[in-house]
């Protein structure tokens, strides 16, 4: 039986509910069963399912799951873009605008920094132009990361600092913010836009499956996935010779899969290197989470449905557990 939800009138005053949890976990399950029970519109928070090329490899909600329940954001995006945490949050805050009020908002996912930035809002960080993006990737070409982490190191020795030798990506952005401003952009921090859910009563629960137990799943899914479809995908991605430094072309299984087909690496290295990069994805899932949002309850994916309901029976949404 459906229940019935209004915003701050429902018990509990519940404005959206939020889901999280490491890749495998069980998120989308989770999300679909609540919008049953609750005529909500699950709301896709992650990084990667955005993406319409990679269903399968991004293991994106079937056909059939989406057809259980209202779905937004999901496979909306070209791989050829480059999606960013500000485009994601102008997207959510147009479907919460288009919802009104009128079903319960759940938003379900793995990617921290949109959950971060739906809730405590985006650093104000300054636009950088197409031509200084595209002379700063041309300056990173043939560079190996830790390289490219030691010239950010050169003129931006502030930012560097806080990023991690092997993160590309945040290099890269680094990089281009600085030449485009001439300022770190760890400067930019302290300055925030609100974020579209900071004002509303929120239940936040990240799901926390044992830990060995989600690396069986994770490398039992990696399987299907590659028996499923997603080395089609892979192909079909991989024969648009997309610029290797957008978000899709790095999503975990791509580089490796890729590297199969053209030849460089058998079948079974590129599953390996797959399965491998997504357990230490999770890894660092369940470290960005316990330090970068420390009020969200985290518990076993089993009870996860119960405490979601029960926050609508009690006058205060359910308080951290501690389990960390």
């Amino acid at each position: 039986m459906q229940a019935s939800w209004r915003p701050g009138v429902s018990e509990g005053g519940i404005g959206a509910i939020l889901i999280a949890g490491p890749t495998a976990s069980g998120k989308s399950a989770l999300g679909i069963r609540l919008a049953e029970r609750l005529g909500g519109v699950v709301i896709n928070a992650d990084s990667m399912q955005v993406y319409r090329d990679l269903r399968v490899l991004t293991a994106r909600p079937t056909p059939m799951e989406e057809a259980a329940a209202p779905h937004c954001l999901y496979g909306h995006v070209d791989a050829a873009v480059n999606f960013s945490v500000g485009r994601y949050v102008a997207d959510a805050k147009a479907v919460l605008e288009e919802l009104h009020g009128h079903k319960l908002p759940i938003f379900v996912g793995g990617t921290g920094l949109y959950f971060k930035a739906l809730t405590e809002g985006l650093s104000d960080m300054p636009p950088v132009p197409e031509a200084v993006r595209d002379e700063v990737r041309r300056e990173s070409e043939g560079l190996e990361t830790p390289d490219l982490h030691r010239l950010l190191t050169e003129r931006d020795p502030q930012t560097a600092r806080t990023l991690r030798p092997s993160d590309r990506l945040r290099i890269q952005r680094a990089l281009e913010i600085f030449a485009a401003t001439g300022q770190p952009i760890v400067s930019f921090h302290g300055s925030r836009q609100p974020g579209p859910l900071g004002t509303s009563r929120l239940v936040k629960v990240f799901l926390a499956p044992d830990r060995e137990e989600l690396r069986r799943r994770i490398d039992a899914r990696f399987l299907t996935m590659v028996d499923s479809g997603a080395l089609d995908e892979v192909k079909a991605l991989g024969e648009r010779h997309l610029d290797p430094m957008l978000p899709a072309m790095r999503a975990h299984g791509v580089p490796g899969l890729l590297a199969y087909l053209r030849g460089e690496i058998s079948r079974d290295e590129a599953i390996i290197k797959g399965q491998a990069d997504t357990r230490r994805y999770a890894k660092r899932q369940f470290t960005w989470f316990r330090h970068q949002l420390p009020d969200w309850q985290w518990i076993e994916p089993e009870g996860a449905f119960d405490i979601a309901m029960a926050a609508f029976n009690a006058p205060e949404c359910p308080s951290p557990s501690g389990r960390r």
